[in-house]
Parts: C-alpha cells; structure tokens; sequence
C-alpha cells in the first residue's frame, strides 16, 4: 500500500485571519509541502491541474520537476493530468520528460477535470468530455509504446510517422491511473488497458464508491488482466488531525465552513458522516481509513487531502507530522494482515 497527499492548488482566504497567499506564495508552499511529504515517510506527492483562479497548479510538469530536483524517494503524481483538453503530444513529452528527470520516480492520474469552462479554453466541447477522454488516452499509449505513429481521429489532425521525444525511460511508458468520482466508462477504460482505477471519493458517500470500484474491479478480471480483488485500486480522502478530536473539530471548522467547494452547505457532523472526511485524532482517522477496505476492497494507494480550503503552511506542515505517524500505524497493520 502506498501512502500520500494530494493537493488541488486553491487559493483561498484563512477565514480565522482574513488573510489570501499570493501565487507566488501558494505555489512555493507547494514545493514545501511536498519536501515535508517524504520527510514524514509518506510514499507519493500528487497536484491537480487547474486553469482558471483560484488555483495555482496549471503547469504541473514544470512543478514536479522542481520537486524532483530537490528530493530523492518520493514518488511523483498528478491529481489530475486532463487528457481531454491537453494534446496526447503534449502529454507523452512533459511526463516522459518528467520521468528521465525523476529517474522514473512518477506516474500520472488522467481525468476530464470538474471545471466545465476550461473546454472552449482550449478549443474543446464539454459535450466531448467522454470521447475525448478515450481518443486522446488511445493515442497516448501508441505514442509511448511505438516510434513511428500514423494517427487519424476525429478530435485532433492526423499523425504520420511521428515520433515522440524523449523516449520513456528504459522504454517503459509511465505508469497511469485513470481518475474518475461518477463516470463508469472511465472505469471501463481503465480495466480495458489494466491501469490502475483511482476513485477520489471525497464528496460522495461508501455505496456509491464501492459500486464504482466493484465496476472496474469486474471489468479488469473480464479483460484478462488478473482476478477482480488483484485490480489496481486507489482512493481519496480528507483529513484533519489533533491530538484529541474536539480539537480538530474546533480548529477546521471554520475552515470547512467557508470552504469554496463545501462551505455553507451540510455541517461539518453530517459530512464528515456521509463521505470520507475524516476530523479527528490519530487514532479516529486510523481506524476510518482502515475502514475503507470494507466497501472497497484490498487496494493499491491511499491520497489524503490536507491543504486546502484556507489553511497556513504552518498548519499544514504539522498536519503532515501527525499523518507520518498515522501512516506509520497503518503500514503495521498492513504487515499484519499480509502475515
């Protein structure tokens, strides 16, 4: 089981100061957070691609480079990379790129992203959202695995005898995941190629995610790639630590509260139940993590949400002190049940 962090890059005002970063702030306490990551022991950083305010990460390649240059162990990810409104040439060059400078320390999540108006930003129709994800991820894998493509489709102009460079490292084409909260042809996809299926269930309930996940998990076994329960599974999930949990309670609240993407909507009691947001001590969020392998299964990485909606660096620094040792206790019982 691989363990981590994502992050999704927003900009937005600490309710409890009153005060908003900068860019230049925001995307620095990017590379911190991400140097912290591997100094706690945690196994994967991944950003998000965003466009339009108020996020920051629109060049993710260039920030993981960055990040690479500067630590030594920590695999390297997108949360998400989008394959609908990113050209395939595009994509096979950065991350390839990426890989060589990483020395392989990467892979990516595709998805169509949840930012309708970045389609006609780069040309596209949100109404191609699907067939876009499917063509454009078709000519990716040619472009990774063959040096001379000949390409026609509907969404892009014709290739003939392209070769994309550099070349992945060692001839092995990144590893990719596909990423998707609602849509069951992208978990198809994902079986149809054995990639792995990551499922950021962050806003929906454990039935819902379960149903995605035993999807993909039926489809990966009738493709031919293995068993269901040996499928390639990753999950979302949010957290916020205190020693004691009415602490944390009373720390994120007013976070949650004036968040962008939840705020004044359910409490943060009845989120906290319905999804996998987790507010609480080590132990509490230990045991609802161990949780999830209840409805999903046995599976491959687990990405924690920790640095959004407002908070400090300061706090999100200490966040990822208390998730090391979190993580320390979840890969002991991952010993156990493995003996």
């Amino acid at each position: 089981m691989q363990f981590g962090i994502f992050t999704v890059g927003d900009l937005t005002t600490d309710p409890t100061t009153g005060r908003t970063p900068t860019e230049h702030e925001r995307i620095k306490a990017t590379v911190a957070i991400a140097k912290k990551a591997e100094e706690v022991g945690l196994d994967v950083f991944a950003t998000g691609e965003h466009h339009n305010p108020p996020f920051v990460p629109s060049a993710p390649t260039t920030t993981l480079a960055y990040i690479a240059a500067q630590t030594s162990t920590i695999q390297l990810s997108t949360a998400t990379t989008l394959i609908t409104t990113t050209d395939p040439v595009r994509i096979a060059e950065d991350y390839a790129t990426l890989q060589h400078l990483s020395d392989g320390r990467m892979d990516l999540m595709l998805g169509r992203g949840n930012t309708g108006p970045v389609y006609p930003w780069f040309g596209k129709d949100i109404r191609d959202g699907i067939p876009l994800a499917i063509e454009n991820y078709a000519l990716l894998r040619r472009l990774w695995r063959e040096e001379n493509v000949d390409w026609e489709g509907k969404y892009r102009t014709p290739l003939q005898g392209f070769t994309s460079t550099p070349r992945p490292l060692d001839g092995e084409a990144p590893f990719v995941w596909h990423g998707s909260i609602r849509s069951p042809e992208i978990a198809e996809q994902a079986a149809y190629y054995g990639d792995g299926f990551f499922s950021n269930h962050i806003f929906w309930p454990a039935s819902h995610t379960a149903r995605m996940v035993e999807f993909y998990r039926q489809r990966f076994e009738h493709y031919g790639h293995g068993k269901a329960e040996d499928a390639i599974v990753g999950l979302g999930g949010q957290v916020y630590l205190a020693r004691n949990s009415q602490d944390a309670v009373r720390e994120f609240r007013p976070y949650f509260e004036n968040a962008p993407v939840y705020g004044h909507g359910p409490s943060l009691e009845e989120f906290s139940r319905e999804t996998p947001l987790t507010v609480g001590s080590p132990q509490e969020v230990i045991e609802r993590t161990l949780s999830f392998k209840k409805y999903a299964g046995n599976y491959q990485r687990q990405l924690f949400l920790v640095d959004h909606a407002g908070l400090p660096l300061s706090t999100v620094l200490h966040q990822l002190d208390l998730l090391g040792e979190v993580v320390a206790e979840l890969r002991k019982h991952d010993v156990e049940v493995a003996a």
